[in-house]
C-alpha cells in the first residue's frame, strides 16, 4: 500500500499552495524540496547593513487576487514603490519623447495581445519575425523586443509568438507588476507558508527517478523510495525533464517537456546611503533601449535605500561566468551615467546569478521555443495521472509570476482532489 496520498516535488509557491490545499483538505502530504530552503525562484539575503531583500521573485500588485489574498492571511507589509518623479530614458531622450516611445511600444503588445493564437497564419512564427511583419517604426520594433527580452528573458528569435501571445493574454493586471512589494521579503511569506506544513515538509530531498506501478507512485530521494497513491511534481518544464520515469513517460508528454527552454536573469540589488534620486525629481526607473534587456527601479523602504537593477535574456546569458567585478564595474557605469557621480559610489552591491540555476531554471519563467509545440502546455496540463505536473508556466492566470504560481498550485490540487473523489488513476501507455 502506498505511505502517504500525494507526494509533491518542489516548494516553490506552486508546491507550498498545493501541499497547503491538500492539506487541509485531510490529505496525507509529503512536499519535498531539493534545496536547503524553500521558495524556489524566490529567495532572499541579509545585507551588511542588516538588511533582508529579495533575490528573486519581489514586485506584485494589487490586481494578483491570490497572492494579495495569500498577503492578508499571513498578515505580511505591502511597500508602494516609489513613483513620485520622471524615468530616464536611455540613450537619453526627453520624458515626453520617452513616454511616447513607451506608448508605441505598449500599442504594439495590445496589436498582439488582439492575435488568435489559434490563426493558422502564424504558426511556427518567432516574435522576431511576427515583429518583422509589422508597419511599425525601427525604434518601436526595437522597443517591443527590448520588452520581450527583459520580461521573457530569452532572444525574440528563439520564443515562439503563438505561445507569448498566449502567455500575455494570460496576464491581466492594470496596475504596474511593480507597483509593490513586501517589506518583510516575498520570501519570508513563503516560509510562513511551509512553516505551516510542519513535517509534511523535507528539505535537501532531491527526486532524481520516479516509478509507477499498478499500485502507486514511488520516487527515489538518495537511496531512500517514498511512495504515494498521486506525484506532484511541481517544478519548471526544464527541470522535470530532467528526472527519469519508469515506465517512460508518453511519447507526447516529452514532446512537452521539450518544447520549453529556460530564460536568463540576473538580479542586483545596489544598497546607497540615501535615494539621492528623488531629490533629482527622478523615480529611480531607468528605461535602457540599449543595451537590450535592462531595467532599474527603485527598492527602497523605510531607512533603507535601494536599486534593483534586472537583467534578461540574451545580456545576462552574456554575463553569466564573467567576473562579479566587471558585472559590478558595468552595472555601477550604467547608474552612474543615468543618475550622476553618486550612483556609483554604493555602500554594497548583491548580485543574484540565476541563469542556469540547478534547480530553477535560469529565470522568472521557463518559455516555450519548439514552434511546433502548439499543444505544450494542454498536454502537461492534463498531465498522467496519477501523475501530475504544474507551474506557473502552466497557470491559467498571470503565468511567469507569483501570481501564477499560486494559481497553478490550486489548480492541480483542485484536480488531484477530483480525480480522487473519482476514482481516476490513468495507467500510462508507453
Amino acid at each position: 500500500m502506498p505511505e502517504r496520498d500525494v507526494i509533491i516535488v518542489g516548494a516553490g509557491f506552486t508546491g507550498l499552495v498545493a501541499a497547503s490545499e491538500l492539506a487541509k483538505a485531510g490529505l496525507d502530504v509529503l512536499l519535498l524540496e531539493a534545496r536547503s530552503r524553500v521558495g524556489g525562484k524566490v529567495e532572499s539575503a541579509i545585507l551588511a547593513n542588516g538588511m533582508r531583500v529579495d533575490t528573486g521573485g519581489q514586485f506584485f500588485c494589487r490586481d494578483m487576487p491570490q497572492l494579495m489574498a495569500l498577503i492578508q492571511t499571513y498578515d505580511t507589509t505591502p511597500v508602494m514603490a516609489y513613483a513620485d518623479g520622471e524615468t530616464v530614458f536611455r540613450p537619453p531622450v526627453s520624458p515626453a519623447e520617452g513616454l511616447d516611445l513607451w506608448h508605441r511600444v505598449d500599442a504594439l503588445r495590445e496589436r498582439m495581445l488582439a492575435t488568435d493564437p489559434r490563426d493558422p497564419e502564424l504558426a511556427g512564427l518567432t516574435v522576431a519575425a511576427w515583429v518583422a511583419r509589422q508597419d511599425v517604426p525601427a525604434n518601436v520594433a526595437q522597443g517591443f523586443l527590448r520588452l520581450v527580452k527583459g520580461l521573457w528573458c530569452r532572444s525574440p528569435d528563439e520564443i515562439s509568438f503563438t505561445y507569448l501571445a498566449s502567455n500575455d493574454q494570460r496576464i491581466t493586471n492594470t496596475h504596474s507588476e511593480l507597483e509593490m512589494f513586501l517589506a518583510e521579503t516575498m520570501h519570508w511569506l513563503a516560509e510562513r507558508i511551509a512553516a505551516d506544513l510542519d513535517h509534511r515538509l523535507r528539505l535537501n530531498a532531491c527526486v532524481n527517478h520516479v516509478d509507477r506501478s499498478s499500485d502507486d507512485i514511488t520516487v527515489k530521494v538518495d537511496q531512500e523510495r517514498l511512495s504515494a497513491r498521486k506525484l506532484i511534481l511541481a517544478l519548471p518544464p526544464t527541470v522535470t525533464r530532467r528526472l527519469s520515469f519508469s515506465p517512460a513517460l508518453p511519447a507526447p508528454l516529452n514532446r512537452a517537456l521539450a518544447a520549453w527552454g529556460a530564460g536568463d536573469a540576473i538580479k542586483v540589488h545596489v544598497t546607497y546611503a540615501r535615494p539621492f534620486w528623488r531629490a533629482q525629481a527622478l523615480n529611480g526607473s531607468v528605461l535602457w533601449q540599449e543595451p537590450q534587456g535592462l531595467y532599474a527601479c527603485d527598492a527602497s523602504h523605510g531607512e533603507h535605500a535601494g536599486l534593483v537593477v534586472f537583467i534578461g535574456g540574451p545580456l545576462a546569458a552574456d554575463w553569466h561566468g564573467r567576473s562579479r567585478e566587471e558585472l559590478q564595474a558595468f552595472i555601477l557605469g550604467l547608474l552612474a551615467d543615468a543618475f550622476g557621480p553618486e550612483a556609483g559610489h554604493p555602500q554594497e552591491i548583491h548580485i543574484r546569478d540565476w541563469v542556469a540555476d540547478p534547480w530553477s531554471g535560469g529565470a522568472y519563467s521557463d518559455v516555450i521555443v519548439d514552434l511546433d509545440a502548439a499543444d505544450a502546455e494542454d498536454l502537461l496540463n492534463r498531465g498522467a495521472p496519477p501523475v501530475y505536473f504544474a507551474s506557473s508556466e502552466l497557470s491559467l492566470s498571470f503565468p511567469g509570476y507569483i501570481e501564477g504560481a499560486i494559481v497553478a498550485g490550486q489548480q492541480v490540487a483542485g484536480r488531484v482532489l477530483s480525480n480522487i473523489k473519482q476514482g481516476i488513476a490513468t495507467p500510462w501507455q508507453g
